[in-house]
Parts: C-alpha cells; sequence; structure tokens
C-alpha cells in the first residue's frame, strides 16, 4: 500500500473538473494507493522520470518513490493541457 499526496495546486485542478470526471480521478488515485501501476506510461523529455495515469480525458502525473512508498501528485489536468 502507498500513501499519496496531493499537493495544494494539484488538488486545485481537481476541484475545476467536472464532479463526473472528479470521480474517475478518485478512483485511479485509489488504484495509486493500491499499488496498480501496470497501464501507467513512464513519461520522457522534461518529465523524466514521473509516471502518467490514464483517467478518461484527463491525466494525473505522479512521482513514484519505491524507498518509501510515496507517491506524490505533480498535475492532474485534461489530455490537451497537461504536458
Amino acid at each position: 500500500m502507498y500513501k499519496v499526496i496531493i499537493p495544494k495546486a494539484a488538488f486545485k485542478e481537481l476541484e475545476k473538473i467536472d464532479s463526473q470526471n472528479q470521480k474517475l480521478v478518485f478512483s485511479k488515485i485509489l488504484d495509486l494507493e493500491n499499488g496498480l501501476f501496470a497501464t501507467d506510461k513512464i513519461l520522457k523529455g522534461k518529465h523524466k522520470g514521473k509516471f502518467r495515469k490514464r483517467a478518461g480525458d484527463y491525466r494525473i502525473v505522479y512521482l513514484k518513490e519505491n524507498d518509501i512508498l510515496v507517491i506524490t501528485l505533480i498535475r492532474i489536468a485534461h489530455r490537451k493541457e497537461v504536458y
């Protein structure tokens, strides 16, 4: 089980999303807590070392720290503007 940290900036982005997509994003965050990373993509370029999880038209960009089992959410945004 992982601990998911949601910084204030990511939480504000989440608040701007409509309620139906918020529920989907929350379910994906629960997947992160439970360690379900199979379908996640490793990012390249300026986001090297980070991962992304799909949540419908939204993307959750996060940083996974294996040593201490902590996941820090970096950004939650529509796929057109997340990168």
